[in-house]
C-alpha cells in the first residue's frame, strides 16, 4: 500500500489536530500526547462510534455516508471549500487514469493574448510552473519567466520572498490552492517531484503542507515591494484558459489613476527601454558614430 493510499485518514488526522478542545466546546482533561482533539472526542461530537471513526482514519472504511462526513466536518470546523475537498476523497467514482501530456504547453491563442496585454501577465500550469510571461511580468519579478516555478521561488528564493511583504499569507494561499487543484491526483510525477523537493528543502513548507488546508485562489489585492519603484498594491486575477487541463492566465493590474498605476507605468517604461537596448544593440553603436 502506498503512502498516499489513505488520503481520507491523512486529511481527518491533520484537521483533527488543528481543533482545540476549547474551540470544540469540551473540557480539556488529562495529558494530551498529540495536539488537537482525540479520536474519541471527534466521534462523540459527531454522533458516531469511536470504533467507526477509528476505521475511517485508518482507511478501513472508505465509503462513509455524506451525513457522517458532514457531521465530522462540523466538529472539525471545516468551511465549504474544505468540506467539498473532503467529499472528493471518498467520492464513489472510479478513478480514471488520465493520460496527461508529458509537458504542459500554453495554447497559441493564449500566447497572442499574453503579448497584447499592457499589464504584467503570465501563464501558469497546475503546479505553478511558468509556461509563458510577458516582458512586464518579468520586470515585476525576473523569476516570472519560462521554466520558473512560483512555489519553489516563494519558499526557497530570498529575493522573491522580499518582493512580498505579506509573504507568509501568500504562501499559505498557494499551498491551499495546490492541494485543492490536485485533489486525489497525487500520483502525478510533476506533483511528486515538486512536493518532494520542497519538503526536503523547506521546514516551513512541510509545516504548511501537513495542515491540509484547502482553498481556491480568488482575485485579490497583492502588496509588493519592488526594488526599483518601491511598495505598491496590484490586483491579482487568475483566469482559466479554456480547452486546457487547469492552465491559468494570471494578470496583475493597478487601480486606475492610483499611485500604484504610476509606479507600474514607470516600471513598464524602464522595461521597454531595457528591451529596446537589448534588441538593437548595434543601432546605438551606429548613432554614436554619427
Amino acid at each position: 500500500m502506498s503512502k498516499t493510499s489513505n488520503a481520507l485518514g491523512d486529511y481527518l488526522r491533520a484537521r483533527r489536530e488543528l481543533v482545540t478542545p476549547k474551540q470544540a466546546g469540551i473540557p480539556d482533561i488529562g495529558v494530551r500526547r498529540v495536539p488537537g482533539l482525540r479520536r474519541e472526542e471527534v466521534a462523540m461530537l459527531a454522533g458516531i462510534s469511536a470504533d467507526y471513526y477509528l476505521r475511517l482514519e485508518r482507511g478501513r472504511d472508505r465509503h462513509p455516508s455524506v451525513q457522517v462526513l458532514e457531521s465530522i466536518a462540523r466538529v472539525l470546523q471545516l468551511d465549504d471549500d474544505h468540506l467539498a475537498y473532503l467529499l472528493t476523497l471518498v467520492a464513489d467514482v472510479p478513478r480514471q487514469r488520465v493520460r496527461r501530456p508529458a509537458k504542459e504547453t500554453a495554447p497559441a491563442g493564449a500566447l497572442k493574448l499574453l503579448d497584447s496585454l499592457a499589464q504584467p501577465a503570465f501563464i501558469e500550469g497546475r503546479y505553478f510552473d511558468i509556461l509563458a510571461a510577458n516582458s512586464l511580468a518579468k520586470a515585476l519579478s525576473p523569476r516570472l519567466d519560462l521554466g520558473g516555478n512560483q512555489l519553489r521561488d516563494m519558499f526557497l528564493d530570498p529575493a522573491e520572498q522580499a518582493l512580498y511583504p505579506e509573504w507568509e499569507g501568500v504562501t499559505e494561499c498557494f499551498i491551499a490552492n495546490l492541494r485543492q487543484s490536485v485533489g486525489k491526483d497525487v500520483d502525478n510525477p510533476r506533483f511528486i517531484e515538486l512536493v518532494g523537493e520542497l519538503s526536503l528543502a523547506s521546514p516551513y513548507f512541510r509545516r504548511l503542507w501537513a495542515r491540509h488546508e484547502v482553498g481556491p485562489q480568488r482575485g485579490t489585492p497583492m502588496r509588493l515591494n519592488h526594488p526599483q519603484v518601491g511598495e505598491m498594491t496590484l490586483n491579482r486575477e487568475r483566469l482559466g484558459i479554456n480547452g486546457t487541463d487547469g492552465l491559468m492566465l494570471v494578470i496583475y493590474h493597478p487601480d486606475a489613476g492610483s499611485d500604484d498605476a504610476e509606479k507600474l507605468a514607470l516600471l513598464a517604461s524602464a522595461a521597454f527601454s531595457t528591451n529596446r537596448s537589448q534588441e538593437h544593440p548595434q543601432t546605438g553603436a551606429r548613432s554614436t558614430k554619427e
